[in-house]
């Protein structure tokens, strides 16, 4: 009887009920003759990885660095546009893999997300709130402007989006706080605070980062003030030093967006980055566990086993 009903539920793909209607027994008996079978080892299930994907890397990543998940995707040596498109793609599948359309998702800025958002695909879950986590940075007419990024998404999930009309930084604490306190800004932040995913950005902190060549994000004396504090990067203006730690400074209090404490109490924070100019600072954000999934590519993600083992 056990062969029996695990041949009519595996190989004829009837449900519990019809073999308990086809047999005369219980549907009970079925699920417990089904458990029995495989305890016996009547049916031996195997898993098969896909050919094409790099599942085992993954699993490697999530446990060396105690991630809910990773995703890699292939990376070239050099070729930094086919590299963000390919996260954008792994980012964009793994988001639409994961929503079940009554979230709260934050955004903040930068390529790698607006790879993302290039690859993303309509899909019609209005109920799904898309929010700003800090306010805008550098031109505010560049593609990867979190303003824009928030709205795009948005209208491809037609959703409204809610943004900051504000800069991400400001020259003066005294005006941080006035923004700050505008209802719509403190509205928009007080959703952004509630979010269930967080899509950030890993920001490079070094030669060639966009955050370093621009004169409009950082003064003279906030970069050598960074420096000096051993920063590697940060999320959503949030800066961190190579053992992942958040490092405070009178920076903090210009920024307009979730403070560091806000942004680790979203539930699943999914950073997006990849490349060997940024692999101290993704080591820096999985050895200090400031985000729950990494989307990165497979040189890197090889690179941060071998040197965790």
């Amino acid at each position: 009887m056990i062969y029996k009903v695990a041949q009519a539920y595996y190989e004829d793909g009837m449900t519990q009920q019809e073999i308990a209607d086809r047999y005369g027994i219980s549907r009970i008996k079925v699920s417990r003759l089904l458990a029995k079978a495989l305890q016996e080892k009547t049916v031996q299930i195997r898993i098969t990885p896909p050919e094409d994907h790099f599942t085992g890397l993954e699993r490697q990543l999530e446990i060396s660095y105690g991630l809910k998940e990773a995703v890699v995707v292939e990376g070239k040596p050099g070729k930094q546009e086919a590299l963000m498109e390919s996260l954008g793609r792994g980012a964009a599948g793994y988001l639409l893999s994961i929503l079940q359309g009554h979230e709260v998702v934050g955004l903040t800025w930068g390529r790698a997300l607006l790879s993302m958002v290039n690859a993303m695909e309509n899909l019609l879950l209005p109920d799904l709130q898309v929010v700003q986590m800090l306010g805008g940075l550098g031109e505010p007419e560049a593609e990867f402007h979190g303003t824009d990024l928030t709205r795009r998404m948005a209208q491809l999930f037609s959703t409204r989006p809610r943004l900051i009309h504000a800069p991400g930084i400001v020259r003066s604490d005294t005006l941080c706080r006035e923004l700050m306190s505008d209802i719509q800004v403190k509205s928009t932040l007080d959703v952004a605070a509630r979010a269930d995913i967080a899509l950030v950005g890993l920001g490079l902190f070094g030669p060639g980062s966009p955050i370093l060549k621009s004169k409009k994000i950082l003064s003279e004396a906030d970069k050598k003030l960074l420096t000096s504090l051993g920063v590697v990067g940060d999320i959503s203006l949030r800066f961190f030093n190579g053992d992942g730690e958040f490092v405070s400074s009178e920076i903090d209090k210009r920024v307009v967006g979730l403070s560091a404490g806000q942004i680790q109490n979203v539930p699943r924070i999914i950073g997006i980055a990849g490349g060997r100019e940024k692999y101290r600072t993704i080591r820096a954000v999985l050895r200090g566990k400031l985000v729950h999934v990494l989307i990165t590519d497979h040189l890197t993600a090889k690179r941060l086993v071998n040197e965790n083992n």
